[in-house]
This record gives C-alpha cells, structure tokens and sequence, in this order.
C-alpha cells in the first residue's frame, strides 16, 4: 500500500473522498454530491442550492430501481407483497437506517441550530439527503451508476426471500376480535412535508386503550405504522 506523503502529514484527508468510498462511487462533477448534502437551513441567499430538487429526482429514481429488481428477484410474487416490501424499503425509517449505515449525518451541510438540535441524526433529513446522493449519483454518471448504488445499499434486503407475514393492520384487528373489542379505527392528526412527498401522522384507537400514533408517506402506511405501534405496545410478536 502506497504511503501517504509526509508533507501532508497535517493535512486532514478529505470526508467527502471517504463518502465516496463507502457509496462506491467517485465523482466527477463534485458540486452535485456537494449540493445533495447542503440542506434547506444551510442555504443562504446567493449560495449553492440546496438539496430539495435532487431529493424530487432522487425519490424518482430510488423508487423506479427498486421496483425493476423486486420484480425480477421475485417474479412469483403478488403486486401486493412487492408493494409492501418497496414501502418498507423507501419510507423515511428505511431510508434513514441506511444512511446511518453508511454514517451519511456527519456530512450533511446544517445551519447552526439545525446541527445543534441534532439535524445530523434526524430522520427526515438523513432520509431526504439520501434520495439527493442517489439523484446525484444518477447525474453524474447516469442509471447504471444508481442502479450500481442501490445495489450497493440495497442489495441484500431485495435479495431477502418473501416473508408471509400478515400486515399490521390486519394483526391488530385479529388481536382486538380474539378480545371482543371492536375492530381498531384510524384517525389522521397531521399532515406534513412539501406537496410532492407528503408525511402523513396517524392515529389508531382501539376502544378502552390510549392512542397510539404513526407516520408514513400515505394515510395507508402511516396506518399500519400506528398499528405496528399498538402491537409493540401490547407485546404482540410480529
């Protein structure tokens, strides 16, 4: 292995070149990881754009991916279970979980008091900044390329074999029946986000329990995500 220069000794190496490494792809046009990593707070006037529009593009291109390789890594499987694997893989949890795999917070461009309220690990921008990277991988060097990148990341969980597990919803109602209760209602709290990718906040009640709530993309994820949350609560297995 070649050794560092010694009149760089004091020269910190470059994060972004360490990033590069981990996605597996060096840029050509650095600007675009840049701007897929500088977030609405960071922005000022006259600066760089932010990462909004690559994380649009990015949503895009993550979802098309993903759908082709569930449907050729599973041609038996029904549109419903290559729906709720491709929910599971792309709703803001998911995509946050694989950007702390790949320690994406640490070069999220923040404002100061985005960084100090902990900007860097919260969800929905280590989910957004992830779209943006993967928008900006697809403009540098086009599909293949983020194909080459969900791959990378994504990879092992569309390999996994179909799992016939009964969704949330479904098992919650099951849970509240065997108990003679009525079937669970759902109810929306909030509605969130910019227009073209909405964040939906739910509530399910189930009648002598507290509320339990959940977010998802659509009124339906967010749902099973509340249900999921009752279950946990009532220590039902999943």
């Amino acid at each position: 292995m070649a050794e560092r220069d010694p009149l760089l000794a004091d020269v910190p190496p470059d994060p972004l070149s360490a990033l590069e490494a981990r996605l597996g792809h060096r840029f050509a046009r650095r600007e675009l990881l840049v701007e897929a990593l500088t977030h609405g707070s960071q922005r000022r006037s006259g600066d760089a754009p932010d990462n909004q529009r690559l994380e649009f593009l990015g949503d895009r291109v993550l979802g098309l991916v993903i759908a082709d390789k569930l449907c050729r890594s599973h041609p038996r499987s029904p549109e419903e279970g290559l729906t709720r694997r491709l929910a599971a893989m792309v709703d803001a949890p998911g995509l946050a979980e694989v950007a702390r795999r790949i320690e994406l917070g640490p070069h999220i461009l923040l404002s100061r008091s985005e960084a100090e309220a902990g900007g860097a690990d919260k969800q929905g921008i280590l989910a957004d900044a992830l779209e943006a990277v993967l928008a900006a991988v697809y403009l540098d060097a086009g599909l293949q390329a983020a194909e080459a990148l969900v791959e990378r990341l994504w990879g092992a969980a569309i390999a996994e074999p179909d799992a016939p597990a009964k969704d949330a919803k479904s098992r919650l109602q099951e849970w509240a029946q065997a108990r003679r209760l009525p079937a669970p209602v759902y109810r929306q709290i909030e509605r969130h986000g910019p227009p073209h990718k909405p964040v939906f906040r739910m509530a399910a009640l189930v009648v002598g329990f507290e509320p339990v709530e959940g977010e998802g993309t659509s009124k339906q994820l967010a749902e099973q995500a509340a249900a999921a949350a009752m279950l946990a609560r009532f220590d039902v297995p999943a």
